[in-house]
């Protein structure tokens, strides 16, 4: 099995990388929406894309950019833990290529869901979050508690 990692940098890719024990056994990838100084073994795995933000012309080259990068390398899983460049993975990797996608919400949100996160939560096939008070806004999610 092949896993797709799809993270902006900084605390979501921390969530995230908490998760290795879950895939770290898996072929896997990573997907990030900037440049980063990155752990010795992420350097050969990761691809970089253009910085997602809620503009049509950058949300086109997001879904072009998905395509490509799903295309080759054939994922079974894709998993995030945000932000928005997993959108348009998800909807590619889910109509195109008939991935499963797992999508965890952010820890920084505790009070209310992120704008991500509402929108994987119809988008993926398992929705985690993780604070309790979350579970009115995703009633079929699962509550998984915090990574940290």
């Amino acid at each position: 099995m092949k896993v797709c990692i799809v993270s902006s940098c900084g605390g979501h890719l921390t969530e995230v990388r908490r998760l290795m024990p879950a895939y770290g056994h898996f072929d896997h990838f990573y997907v990030l929406d900037d440049t980063a100084i990155l752990p010795r073994d992420m350097v050969s795995r990761t691809y970089f894309i253009t910085r997602f933000k809620r503009d049509p012309v950058r949300i086109v080259l997001n879904v072009w950019e998905a395509f490509r990068i799903l295309r080759k390398e054939r994922p079974q899983v894709i998993l995030s833990t945000g932000a928005g460049g997993v959108v348009p993975f998800a909807i590619v990797g889910r109509l195109l290529f008939r991935v499963r996608i797992i999508y965890v919400e952010t820890l920084a949100r505790p009070v209310a869901p992120s704008m991500t996160g509402r929108v994987m939560y119809y988008l993926a096939h398992r929705f985690f979050y993780q604070w309790e008070t979350l579970r009115a806004y995703f009633p079929k999610g699962e509550y998984g508690g915090p990574l940290f």
